[in-house]
């Protein structure tokens, strides 16, 4: 089966985009529309930068969404079985899977950026990377130093012995010190403008509750599997609670991955800038095959290939 998987903040780069929107009059017109949903040129920011601009939460997340979303548009009858986003990915897999239109996913993306900017102001937090350490090892350390009074919580479970973690920057490298003492190979402290994916991003959840509660959100034509409970999901409903409890909750990529592949997944596709997902999947398991559509090139290749094979399945049939 095959699996569309969409990235989140950090895959941005200043330049992502430009040549697809040069050749393809289908990505143009929806970077264009992109432009006018949010009364402003963010293309300008993704084309020519600079790039402090474009790392900035509020540009960072719509251009990623933006970027992959287009390019999806461009994959010719894509087959896809099931989908996951990570983090703010998981907003481009429900607009491909039909559970949010692109100009609401565009607006709640926004939103959701500049209120996750705004709680980072009020309340200053980190994140830190955790390598070589299991997970269960990583939340006593948190839970630890949390009942020290300096909050730290695991937010990302990325893949096996890789975990980020967030919280305020006390509690972070109070928790970094204890893991490397507990047997981490390596430990780094994340350049971040927040503390995501926990508690401190409350005042987010708060704020980006009300747009959801009156987004028209339909169920999604493809599985989506949520950040919150590494689950299935095509429910309106659930599709909704897990995007607001996803800005305070842990993103449980790890499992959502083993889930996937546990319900077939054989053909790992990550659609958009960079290969992060891609790698992470790699570590997770080497019994499915990944690849990347980043570029449009690479797109006309897969469509290529998905043609040819669609014309050799049709001669078998006849034979």
């Amino acid at each position: 089966m095959r699996v569309f998987l969409f990235p989140g903040q950090g895959s941005q780069f200043v330049g992502m985009g430009i040549d697809a929107y040069r050749e393809s009059g289908t990505i143009r017109d929806i970077f264009d529309r992109a432009n006018d949903v949010l009364g402003y040129r963010l293309t300008e920011v993704m084309f020519d930068g600079p790039e402090e601009n474009l790392r900035a939460t509020q540009n960072a997340q719509p251009a990623l969404f933006l970027h992959a979303y287009a390019l999806y548009q461009t994959v010719e009858n894509p087959g896809p079985a099931m989908m996951a986003g990570h983090s703010l990915g998981e907003y481009t897999a429900l607009a491909v899977a039909g559970a949010l239109r692109f100009d609401d996913a565009l607006t709640l993306v926004r939103l959701r950026a500049e209120a996750m900017a705004e709680a980072g102001q009020m309340q200053v937090g980190t994140m830190g990377a955790v390598i070589g350490l299991n997970d269960d090892a990583i939340r006593e350390v948190c839970e630890r130093v949390s009942r020290g009074g300096d909050l730290v919580v695991p937010a990302n479970f990325n893949s096996e012995g890789q975990v980020v973690i967030s919280g305020t920057p006390e509690g972070v490298r109070k928790a970094m010190a204890e893991a490397k003492e507990a047997g981490a190979r390596m430990v780094t402290e994340l350049s971040v403008s927040g503390a995501f994916h926990s508690p401190l991003m409350k005042p987010a959840e708060e704020k980006l509750a009300e747009a959801l509660s009156d987004a028209p959100i339909r169920d999604a034509e493809v599985p989506v599997y949520m950040n919150v409970s590494a689950q299935p999901v095509t429910d309106a409903t659930t599709i909704r609670d897990g995007l607001l409890r996803q800005l305070t909750a842990p993103v449980l990529w790890t499992q959502t991955i083993k889930g996937m592949i546990a319900d077939g997944g054989r053909e790992f596709i990550e659609v958009g800038p960079g290969n992060v997902l891609q790698k992470l999947v790699g570590r997770i398991s080497r019994d499915v095959a990944v690849s990347g559509l980043g570029k449009l090139e690479q797109i006309n290749t897969f469509n290529h290939n998905s043609e040819n094979n669609a014309e050799s399945a049709g001669e078998e049939n006849k034979a």
